[in-house]
């Protein structure tokens, strides 16, 4: 537990001095008040609204003891009307909402460009994790450990969904409207023509082009089409195996019309408890695997509690919590976001959360099986990390530009990222004959190279011939 707390308080650390750079370059700006002027106006403006509500007071029972019979004159004598309030005073917010600080978060709405260079780097980033282990390149030196816990951008993809599903849904609850933001039919209908169309092929592919699946039955088709793989013993199958945060991710898709509706009633003035309730539902994500399911029977020995879904709450709620952020009034953490310094401290202090996974002393090294507490805090500081990655950007002022996440090579790789994770797997295996290489021969220079430059053309094909047709072609239906 000590090397847990160490880990955390780097992230807390590093998000401090991100906050501190943020004020002070705010300051030098003129963007914000030193602090002690800040604590003045405060002050300032709780007097001028005690006064102003102590006047509305006399005036409303002054206006209540008019008879009804009509206005008596006031005698010099006599209370009056309040006078109005008068002067220059305006609430700190208002004063100081100037320039980038008056614009809202980048996220609050619409498509965000540089999210999708993010997601392509994501698929990169497991590819080369998958690439490290069957090169036996994932632990020895701290670049390798690197290597084997880039895996840990799953993270990533998880988060960036909950925030893109759950947005429209914090925006509704904001505005105070009733009911739910989307209907559950149609909301469920567009998942499923996104994700299982390339899925359905892609599971023939591996089953029919692999000898080693050719051993398979119909049992193994089954719950590998269905996603639903994860609950049975028919997990490890050839070219298929990185699917199971594809069955985590639908689990979480059919579950979201549940969580939105169970919190429908948070709205307008309430909506401000959505964010503890989120961040008590990712909280849980973090006890779940700690849990003895296995000893207590509830649990079968052949399901790994490890790749269920409740075990990662705390990945999806990172995304949601965002999106409760990014449609909110502007607070403290969109001003942390909105100076280009301090954003850079977002991402440095997200890796460090990434590397502190790869330290041995406190985390296990390559696919080892961790224990409960340590998968408990590897996931939390994944979901850490997630969090970090993505504030910078969804939260930044509307019209911010990235330019290295927005560049077309990256909005490319982004657009064919689901195809580039589908099919890396089996360019992977592909790759070992393909170069005359041996498996777990350590030649991760070899075999990485042309694993990515086949991935991004599956991923390209995928996409164009595959994916989009399938979408145009149901969503007429």
């Amino acid at each position: 537990m000590r090397s847990v707390a160490a880990a955390l308080i780097i992230v807390a650390g590093g998000a401090v001095a991100a906050g501190v750079s943020t004020r002070r370059a705010a300051v030098a700006r003129g963007e914000v008040e030193p602090l002690t002027a800040s604590v003045r106006t405060a002050v300032t403006n709780a007097r001028e609204s005690v006064r102003g509500s102590v006047r509305r007071r006399v005036r409303q029972r002054a206006e209540s003891a008019v008879p009804a019979a009509g206005p008596r004159v006031a005698t010099s004598g006599g209370v009056g009307p309040a006078a109005p309030i008068t002067g220059s005073w305006r609430p700190v917010t208002e004063q100081r909402m100037t320039g980038s600080a008056s614009r809202r978060p980048a996220g609050a709405r619409g498509f965000v460009p540089a999210l999708e260079g993010i997601r392509g780097l994501a698929a990169v980033g497991v590819l080369t994790t998958h690439v490290a282990f069957v090169t036996r390149s994932s632990s020895g030196s701290p670049l390798k450990r690197v290597f084997g816990r880039l895996d840990l951008a799953v993270a990533v993809f998880f988060a960036k969904s909950g925030f893109l599903l759950w947005r429209t849904h914090a925006s509704h609850a904001r505005r105070d409207e009733p009911g739910t933001a989307r209907p559950t039919r149609e909301y469920l209908r567009s998942r499923l023509v996104r994700i299982m169309p390339a899925y359905v092929v892609l599971v023939a592919a591996a089953m029919l082009l692999l000898k080693q699946n050719h051993v398979n039955g119909p049992t193994s088709w089954l719950v590998n089409l269905t996603l639903t793989q994860i609950y049975t013993s028919e997990f490890l199958v050839a070219g298929l195996t990185h699917a199971w945060s594809l069955a985590v991710e639908m689990a979480y898709y059919l579950a979201f019309p549940v969580l939105w509706t169970a919190m429908k009633g948070l709205r307008g003035n309430a909506a401000g408890w959505r964010i503890p309730v989120i961040a008590a539902f990712g909280a849980s994500g973090l006890v779940f695997p700690m849990l003895p399911w296995h000893g207590l029977g509830i649990l079968p020995p052949y399901v790994n509690e490890q790749i269920l879904p409740p075990a990662f709450t705390a990945w999806f709620a990172a995304g949601m919590l965002l999106a409760e952020v990014a449609t909110a009034p502007p607070g403290t953490l969109v001003r942390l976001c909105r100076d280009r310094l301090a954003r850079w401290g977002w991402w440095v202090v997200g890796g460090a959360a990434l590397v502190a996974t790869t330290v041995p002393a406190w985390f296990s090294e390559g696919f080892i099986h961790p224990g409960p507490v340590e998968f408990a805090a590897r996931t939390g500081l994944a979901g850490a990390m997630a969090f970090m990655v993505l504030a910078p950007v969804v939260l930044a002022p509307e019209g911010t530009r990235f330019p290295v996440l927005e560049s077309v090579p990256l909005q490319k790789v982004g657009a064919w990222s689901y195809g580039i994770f589908l099919w890396h797997q089996l360019i992977l295996l592909a790759s070992f004959p393909l170069t005359h290489t041996p498996l777990w021969a350590r030649r991760m220079s070899v075999i990485w190279p042309v694993t990515v430059a086949g991935s991004l053309a599956a991923g390209a094909a995928s996409h164009r011939f595959l994916e989009e047709p399938a979408r145009r072609a149901l969503e007429r239906r």
